[in-house]
């Protein structure tokens, strides 16, 4: 899988922020923050397989700015 870098969102000092890249599959892959609330899980339909993880609302802004 090769990946395309987008978008970090740059928080003081931290190098690992929450990012967004596009795949030569069609995709889109997130690194962000490991959503562990109780409250939040407990309202989606996750499967063992899958997890959900929180971006701030500009990096999907830059995607959407971008035509991505």
């Amino acid at each position: 899988m090769q990946l395309t870098f987008i978008r970090k969102t740059a928080l003081s000092g931290d190098t690992n922020c929450p990012s967004l890249y596009r795949t030569d599959r069609g995709t889109y892959l997130v690194q962000g923050w490991r959503v562990t609330d109780p409250e939040a899980l407990s309202q989606l339909d996750v499967p063992a397989h899958e997890t959900v993880v929180e971006v701030p609302a500009d990096v999907l802004a830059e995607l959407a700015a971008a035509g991505r």
